[in-house]
């Protein structure tokens, strides 16, 4: 909560005998700025009061007094206005934002606290494609977004490296796979096999029990089964890497499912113990019948085990491994039911910590409106996606700034910028159809719009030439953009704290694209001698850059958050 947020709540709660905590999850911003920065509903005083709401309001806002921070306060219907002074808001903020620099906007709400937060999660002997791409961005936003808040933050990439599939992986490799192309391209042979298989099994059954058996060999611990398994874990993980180093993400922890194999014996034990877990039709399985939810099946008939067995066993090793404040799951919605059935299974064993956990879902991904799918081989990869947007950054900078510096380095920061603010920024629940135009589209709602705008008041504090000093005479800027934007800074810690109450990044993204909005309007609707930044007027050109700067830090501490880099020059 800023500083004038807690002014505020603090005079009102001393007069109605609310706590500041509540009042301020009440706080308003009125529709019409006209009315008010800030408005307080009195309807919840109707009943004890006894009194009508609009009447309550005008009596409260009679007893309130302007001071350093409050202008005015006015009555609109049930509604108790205020009106912050100007300059105070403007010179607090800068210099808020000048004494902390890149840290504005950082909370301590987490010190002490663990989040674990797993996400990309690719299967290997497969190339990354853009279904993974939101996992992926999103779970890097949030990690980013929680350190913000102080929490020590665990990223985890639980990489799908067991399973039945595997069993089909090696034997379509021994019937297969071509020599020379697994030692030129070895991930797209595996992946050009592990489609094949996927046909030919549907023609014929017994491939199916042939890759049945290869995988119960790895599970019992086959040597050669085990080196081969090893040997596309290897591959795939560099391959990954590669992707990862384009995107600027790095994780603290990448531990597949087969590192919680060994752990599965005690799961299964402790669920029978629990009489939770029985026998049907060969299968074990937790049945959930009372609880309106599918059974979770525990081990196949055949004896092999699953990915939601092994999910238990990894919950309950990073909490005793971790004792963690928040485990976030960033995982597809087409996995609820998954994630239903493991949490409650969690619950009913007596795991209480079952309540930190949850599943930060989002919506689907689509090919032109059909769903992707790696085994039918309908798939765009992902690298190929960071390629083309670095390309095509580069043949716009080429067009444009010719020359620039670093044209290649900017290129890049530009192009893979452009992709991963795409998929952040709409809301995580809304399903998302691939479309190269739409990914690589770099006007308007995008990424480089914002790194662009970044860029542009690089060019001014250039231009302006001088040391910044965050002593100036603030009441000098009387333009309602730049009181608007004042405002937008000082919500910006309050935004981050938003978006990790709704594990939602679109929450800054939509922030920022209003904060470069709102400035590039500033910038060019006044460019009078008086009015442009880089005023005629030295005391008023002061208190401009100031501000602007002010602006600079948020969205570069934005941007990169977000996972976006912050280019001096476009």
């Amino acid at each position: 909560m800023n500083l004038f947020k807690s002014h505020i709540c603090g005079i009102v709660s001393d007069l109605v005998g609310f706590p500041a905590s509540d009042i301020a999850g009440t706080l308003e911003i009125p529709p019409d700025e006209n009315m008010g920065d800030y408005g307080w509903p009195c309807f919840q005083l109707a009943k004890t009061m006894k009194k009508a709401p609009p009447l309550i309001a005008s009596e409260l806002a009679e007893k309130i007094s302007s001071d350093k921070y409050i202008k005015s306060v006015s009555a609109k219907g049930p509604y108790l206005n205020i009106m912050l002074d100007k300059q105070a808001v403007i010179e607090y903020v800068c210099r808020q934002v000048f004494s902390k620099g890149k840290n504005y906007g950082k909370s301590d709400i987490g010190n002490g606290k663990i989040a674990i937060i797993e996400y990309s999660s690719p299967n290997i002997a497969k190339p990354m494609n853009i279904g993974h791409l939101r996992s992926t961005v999103i779970g890097a936003a949030l990690k980013r977004i929680y350190e913000y808040l102080g929490y020590k933050v665990v990223s985890i990439n639980h990489i799908g490296d067991w399973g039945a599939q595997f069993g089909k992986l090696a034997l379509a490799y021994r019937k297969w796979a071509d020599t020379k192309k697994m030692e030129e391209d070895p991930i797209n042979e595996l992946y050009r096999i592990y489609v094949k298989i996927h046909k030919e099994a549907d023609a014929d059954k017994s491939l199916e029990d042939g890759a049945r058996d290869l995988f119960r060999k790895l599970e019992d611990g086959d040597p050669e089964i085990t080196d081969l398994w090893r040997k596309f874990v290897d591959l795939s993980w560099q391959d990954f890497k590669r992707v990862y180093d384009m995107l600027g993400i790095e994780f603290d922890s990448v531990a597949g499912e087969s590192f919680y194999q060994k752990m599965i014996p005690d799961v299964l034990k402790l669920l029978e113990e629990k009489k939770l877990s029985r026998k049907s039709q060969g299968a074990l399985i937790v049945p959930l019948d009372d609880y309106n939810i599918e059974p979770m099946l525990l081990r196949k008939k055949d004896g092999s085990t699953l990915y939601g067995t092994r999910d238990l066993a990894a919950a309950i090793y990073r909490h005793n491994t971790y004792n963690f404040e928040k485990l976030l799951y960033v995982v597809g919605v087409a996995q609820g039911l998954h994630f239903k059935q493991f949490f409650k299974v969690l619950e009913l064993a007596g795991f209480d910590w079952v309540s930190k956990c949850e599943h930060v879902d989002f919506g689907w991904v689509t090919l032109g409106g059909e769903m992707m799918s790696t085994r039918k081989g309908n798939v765009v990869f992902l690298e190929d996606v960071l390629n083309h947007a670095r390309a095509k950054a580069l043949t716009i900078i080429e067009q444009n700034s010719p020359d620039l510096e670093n044209k290649e380095k900017v290129a890049q920061q530009v192009g893979i910028g452009a992709v991963v603010f795409t998929e952040l920024s709409v809301k995580r629940h809304t399903d998302v159809s691939f479309d190269w135009d739409r990914m690589l589209d770099f006007q308007g709602y995008s990424g480089p719009y914002l790194q662009y705008g970044h860029a542009r008041i690089c060019s001014v504090m250039r231009k302006h030439g001088k040391e910044l000093d965050v002593e100036a005479d603030y009441g000098l800027l009387r333009l309602p953009e730049e009181y608007k934007l004042a405002k937008m800074l000082l919500e910006f810690p309050d935004r981050l704290i938003n978006a990790s109450e709704q594990n939602e990044p679109y929450v800054l993204t939509s922030y920022m694209f209003d904060l470069v909005s709102l400035f590039s309007t500033y910038f060019q609707k006044h460019k009078s001698p008086t009015d442009k930044i880089l005023s005629d007027d030295p005391p008023l050109r002061k208190a401009k850059v100031n501000l602007s700067y002010s602006v600079k830090t948020v969205l570069e501490s934005g941007l990169n958050i977000l996972g976006l880099e912050a280019p001096e020059r476009m």
